[in-house]
Formats: C-alpha cells, structure tokens, sequence
C-alpha cells in the first residue's frame, strides 16, 4: 500500500474522480461468514468494506469482528467481502446497477451520497435516533460529526474514519532557526522566514500525480478564513473575498521562497523524503505522517496548533469516511442490526493498532489513544474546528462535493497556486468555471 493509499491521498475519501477507471475491479481479500446460518432461511447480508488500514492487520482484525456477530432469531447472518481501491468506483456501480450490492458498506468517503442522489441509500436516522440513542452510541460521536452525514431526507451514512488536514513541524528544526510556534498566519509566516534563512522551507506540501493533500490544503486555508468551495445552497461558490486572500496569503508564501518550487509535482512519497532529509520544517499533511517518516525525524514531529485566520477564526477540512446502507437488501432488519453491532464492537481496530483512521467515537479514542499525546491533540484542538467540503455554506457531505473531491479542476488549481504562475482571483475564476460545467 503506498503512502497516498495508507495515509492521505483521494483513496479515503474519493468517488468521483475514478469515474472513468476503466474494467470493475476484482473483488480481492477472501469472503468470510459471520453468525453461521439464519433462523429464517434469509440468504446472508453482504458487508463490504474498503482496506482502511495496514494490508495484514486491519483485513484480518475486520474479518474476525464480523465472523464473531450471532444475530438475533430471525435474523440473517453476513459474509464479509474487502474491496480494493483499484477502479472501485466501477465495482460499486456495476454492482449496484446488477442488484448485487452489499447490505451494508464503506466506500469513498462520498460514495453515499452520489448513490443517495439515486435513491439507492437507506437512510440510518432508525438506527442512531433509536437504538444508538437508547444505547448510548450516539452520544458517544465526536462533535459535530454525526450532522455532516445528514441530507433533507435523513442521514445518509454514518461515520466510520476520519481523515484529517493539519500540520506537523519539526521540534529539531524550529529550535535550530530560533522559530516561535506558530499561532495565526503572520505568526506562521515568521516561523518560514525563520526556517529559510537555515535553508529548510516552511510551508511543506505536495501536489504531484495521485498526490490531493496539497489542494486539500489550500481549500483548508480558506476554511480558515471564514471561505470555502460551496454556499448555503450547496451551490459552488469559489471566487469570494475570503478565498482571495487566503489565496494571496499562499502565493506569497511561494514568492518568498518559503514552499519547495517543486511541490506542485511532489508525490506524497517525495514529501517524505524532504522530510527525512531535513528540508521540511513544516508540513501540512494528515495524522498518519510520523508513520511515512524514518524513526528520527517521527520523534521530533509534533502537531501544531490550529492557527486563527484573519477573520479571527480558527479552521480546517476534515473528512469523515462512513459507511451506510442500501435499500436493496435481504433483510433491512439485518442490516440495521449488524451495523448496531459493528459500532459496539469496532474499538479493536484502533486499539490494535491497525492503522485505521482516526475513529468517531470518542470512547474509542480515549481507550487506543491515552498515551498518545499527538493523536489526542488532533482529536481534542483539530476536530472540533474542522469542517467537511461543504463550507462554508453548511458542514455536511453532499452530492456536488463530488465535483470537488479528487478531480481535475482541483488539481489544476493547487499546481497552479503553488507553482506561483497565477494570481489569487484568476485561479480561483478558472476553478469555479471548471466546476460549473462539471
């Protein structure tokens, strides 16, 4: 599994952008079977899931929770099926298009609203606004999260992983250029002039082919400011007052030399190695970055604050992978209550180590993350602050965000910001018409 694919790239979280993919993808990893066999003859539901975490652990901690689920008399047991990245769009489509689709699944971390749209989705509202509120579930979200999951017709999925856009800097590094912690953008931008004149770039960030984390970042920053990509309609609205000066706050970073000229063609994996090689003082990346990093370099990253933006605001993106559940099912019943066991037994995928993304409930985070300061730093000060593509007209996943979520207009744009050849209000202008005829 490459780093992109483990840690930050559009495999998370992503569905439109493979659209042309060509083939459907082989259905890999063997299926297995929870529960034995049902009371009531009903053939098995299918839970599909995406491989989250570390190619060995996660699959095989993910298939003994879901063989160890014995469900209730009249209930059907589930079969387990993991899918691959690879032309995944194509798998759920052709499946879906078939009648073949699983009861129960993850995907990209938009996938359900584009099968909402077509009226495929079971909605969870059952689920979290009776039983997990009687149980205690939901109560136990993160902040806020639960809301991004929710359409006009009810919840669409619900939240499994978060992916989250913060940055490290490197304690060593700082220390060398006598560069304070950063605490707005001025303050951040000191922190790279500082960085600069020891000859490391402050502003660390990549853009390069199957690399998203860079136009992650950018829409990030507006966030910070108050902007975003949509309006309270869901409308895309990229050209505003907001958005330009973020936008002119990166530009000139790039100008005075804080960001690698050679960003915007950078591969995740190149990023890290600019890391390790001590060119990086800081980096905008996700939570898993001391994972793609050598062992001296993760001991002096630490997560930094969230800055507040010149609309004195704080601000960032996140996004909340999820799973739900489709209409079409043996047993809607069956769906509802394995997806109620999954979440009362999911805790060993974090506590184990799997490599998973950071969970949603904040049980879970206590019990995998009580001696684990950086971890608990992004859960407590990052996701609070955070929000979904949607802003800034709402912090909710929706069919147009699909527009956004690793697509060729946002690359585009990120190459052009970071590569410095643009200005703030005509990259934005040429985003927002690609957007438009999306």
């Amino acid at each position: 599994m490459t780093s992109e694919s483990k840690v930050n790239g559009f495999t998370r979280r992503g569905f439109i952008g493979l659209a042309g993919a060509a083939a459907a993808s082989t259905l890999l990893a063997a299926c297995s079977a929870g529960g034995g066999s049902s009371s009531s003859g009903t053939k098995p539901i299918k839970f599909w899931n995406m491989p989250w975490g570390a190619p060995t652990a996660f699959p095989q901690e993910d298939k003994a929770i879901v063989a160890a689920y014995k469900p209730k008399s009249g209930l059907p047991a589930v079969s387990y099926q993991q899918i691959q990245w690879a032309n995944f769009t194509q798998t759920f489509t052709t499946a879906v298009a078939a009648n073949t689709n699983p009861s129960v699944s993850s995907g990209g971390g938009t996938t359900a609203f584009l099968f909402e749209k077509e009226g495929k989705i079971h909605y969870a509202d059952d689920v979290i606004n009776k039983v997990w509120a009687s149980n205690g579930i939901k109560d136990d979200f993160l902040p806020g999260l639960l809301d991004t999951m929710k359409t006009k017709n009810g919840y669409a999925a619900v939240p499994y992983n978060l992916d989250m856009r913060l940055y490290w800097y490197n304690k060593q590094l700082m220390d060398k250029a006598g560069a304070s912690l950063p605490t707005d953008w001025d303050s951040f931008e000191a922190a790279c002039k500082a960085l600069k004149k020891i000859g490391v770039f402050g502003y660390g960030t990549y853009s390069g082919a199957g690399a998203f984390t860079g136009g992650h970042t950018l829409v990030a920053h507006m966030i910070n400011n108050g902007g975003g990509l949509f309006d309270k309609d869901q409308n895309v609205n990229v050209v505003t007052d907001q958005n330009i000066q973020a936008m002119e706050w990166v530009l000139g970073l790039v100008k005075n030399g804080y960001v690698d000229p050679r960003s915007a063609t950078y591969t995740s994996a190149n990023a890290y190695s600019q890391m390790n090689a001590g060119a990086f003082g800081m980096i905008w990346d996700g939570a898993g970055t001391p994972a793609n990093v050598n062992a001296n370099v993760a001991s002096q990253l630490v997560v930094g604050d969230p800055l507040v933006g010149p609309s004195g605001q704080k601000g960032a993106l996140y996004f909340p992978n999820n799973i739900f559940m489709f209409k079409n099912s043996p047993s809607i019943a069956g769906s509802e209550a394995f997806l109620n066991y999954y979440y009362q037994n999911m805790k060993t995928l974090w506590t184990k180590k799997t490599g998973i993304g950071l969970p949603p409930l904040k049980s879970i985070a206590q019990a995998a993350y009580a001696d684990d300061p950086s971890a608990t730093k992004i859960i407590d000060t990052w996701q609070p602050i955070s929000k979904t593509w949607g802003a800034p007209g709402s912090n909710t996943v929706f069919y147009n965000v699909t527009k956004v979520d690793g697509t060729q207009p946002m690359i585009a744009f990120a190459q052009s910001i970071l590569g410095g050849n643009t200005t703030a209000k005509d990259a934005l202008t040429t985003l927002q018409k690609a957007l438009e005829s999306a």
